[in-house]
């Protein structure tokens, strides 16, 4: 398998966090968000640049308790990150409560440009905002990644990072910078090359994209 190279594995605490990223500021959830992660036996590794903005697309996106992991982590690194959900994981007070205070904002799906135009405004206002999803868009088998976080980092002139999951080693890796110019066509297959080697949790799940670069790099 080739070696992935769009990352440092060396691990990446709140510390190591640059002054321009947006931060909770927190101290006891920090701690205890910090805590719970560790004990699951997770790590978070790579680096993030030293940016105030910039879109993050959290893959492989396989499992329910992908969030279990990621939502601690963003805490436990004290990033002030908002995590794009479809709105039905709000539909139950306490837990919408829960997400809203860890940073998660409903959007609803059907509503695809409006959705991306609010975002691309969001950056606009040149406040420090760290915007993240999952462009796969589901935890099932999808054929095609939703293009919607490419044209947001697009048109509001923010680099994408790319953060993957993996089982295999339980890292959450946070990858380089990409810089989209525009050619979605010529860029997506770049954007496949950062997850060369990672392993999801249900790998049946996998989108088409993922499971083709699987594929051609175990023959």
């Amino acid at each position: 398998m080739m070696a992935n190279t769009h990352y440092t594995n060396t691990a990446l605490t709140a510390d190591m966090l640059g002054d321009k990223v947006p931060r909770r500021h927190g101290n006891i959830s920090k701690r205890l968000a910090g805590w719970f992660y560790r004990w699951c036996g997770w790590k978070t590794v790579g680096q993030l640049p030293n940016i105030s903005q910039a879109v993050l697309i959290g893959v492989p996106h396989t499992s329910n308790i992908d969030g279990l992991y990621a939502i601690p982590m963003v805490i436990g690194l004290d990033l002030d990150a908002r995590i794009m959900g479809k709105k039905e994981l709000f539909a139950v007070p306490l837990l919408s409560q829960f997400l809203r205070w860890a940073g998660v904002i409903p959007i609803d799906r059907d509503k695809k440009g409006s959705v991306l135009q609010a975002n691309i405004d969001r950056f606009n206002t040149g406040k420090p905002l760290f915007l993240a999803l999952a462009p796969e868009g589901t935890r099932g088998y999808t054929q095609s990644w939703k293009t919607g976080f490419y044209y947001l980092a697009w048109q509001a002139g923010v680099p994408i990072i790319p953060v993957a999951m993996d089982y295999a080693t339980k890292e959450i890796r946070f990858m380089t910078p990409f810089y989209p110019t525009g050619d979605i066509d010529a860029d997506l297959p770049k954007i496949y090359q950062y997850f060369v080697g990672v392993v999801p949790k249900h790998r049946q799940n996998l989108s088409k994209p993922l499971k083709e670069l699987m594929t051609n790099h175990n023959p």
